[in-house]
């Protein structure tokens, strides 16, 4: 039996109608999933998609109810939905902080707690996944807001594992820089493995944790890093490494 084989098991990702969660939507329907996937601006026009602000515990409950009425179970949630604009710390509005610790922490605990409510009822359980970022990780100029709610995220996931084990599973993934989103050329000589990662590559880790093969994984964190990032004061040794491969 294939323990990559989601066949007839339900799954839905939050923010997973560009980016990085429709590389996760995309790969579980590859795996044979019925998938479900949330938007701000979702068009309806697709059965797979459904429009929902999860910051909005009411729509988050919407979401989770929907897939687990129209496929009869709940699976597996992944947490993607989440991001934020730069903005130094020092000005910016008390507002701007607000949504977005909102988007990238409170609103994951929402969703969860109904995909909890409905997973535990299971005999199968379910698997709980937060997209995390290593700007949780380590500070975050620019984006202060952003690191302390992925930071947050981080935490959440080990406390909802030790409360919800062992019927439900929770980890959260710490991803680097991702191509879809960044310059490789900017990021290549930062990160160890001399690229960003694919979008493809962060669902093949989803996929991972939420199959048997992970089955005693929960509250961990899974570095989707490529190997985290070169620190600045080592800039002379990389350069000299780099002479030395050529």
């Amino acid at each position: 039996m294939d323990p990559l084989d989601f066949a007839g098991r339900a799954v839905v990702v939050t923010g997973g109608t560009r980016g990085i969660g429709a590389s996760i939507a995309r790969a579980f329907r590859a795996a044979g999933a019925d998938v479900l996937v949330c938007g701000r601006t979702a068009s309806g026009t697709d059965a797979g998609v459904v429009r929902a602000d999860v910051r909005d515990p009411a729509q988050a409950a919407m979401l989770i109810k929907t897939a687990a009425d129209r496929f009869g179970r709940l699976d597996v949630l992944i947490n993607n939905a989440g991001g934020g604009p730069e903005a130094p710390a020092a000005s910016a509005s008390p507002r701007l902080h607000a949504k977005v610790i909102e988007l990238n922490l409170i609103a994951p605990l929402h969703v969860s707690q109904a995909a909890n409510a409905v997973m535990r009822e299971q005999a199968t359980g379910g698997v709980i996944l937060m997209i995390g970022s290593v700007s949780g990780t380590r500070p975050s100029p620019g984006t202060a807001a952003y690191g302390a709610a992925k930071a947050g995220l981080h935490h959440l996931a080990t406390s909802l594992a030790a409360e919800w084990a062992p019927r439900v599973r929770v980890n959260s993934l710490v991803v680097g820089p991702v191509a879809s989103a960044v310059t490789p050329e900017l990021v290549s000589r930062t990160v160890p493995m001399g690229r960003p990662a694919a979008a493809e590559e962060v669902a093949s880790a989803c996929l991972l944790l939420a199959s048997p093969l992970a089955g005693y994984i929960s509250g961990a964190s899974l570095a989707v890093h490529g190997g985290g990032e070169w620190p600045a004061y080592l800039a002379d040794l990389r350069d000299t490494a780099y002479r030395a491969q050529k």
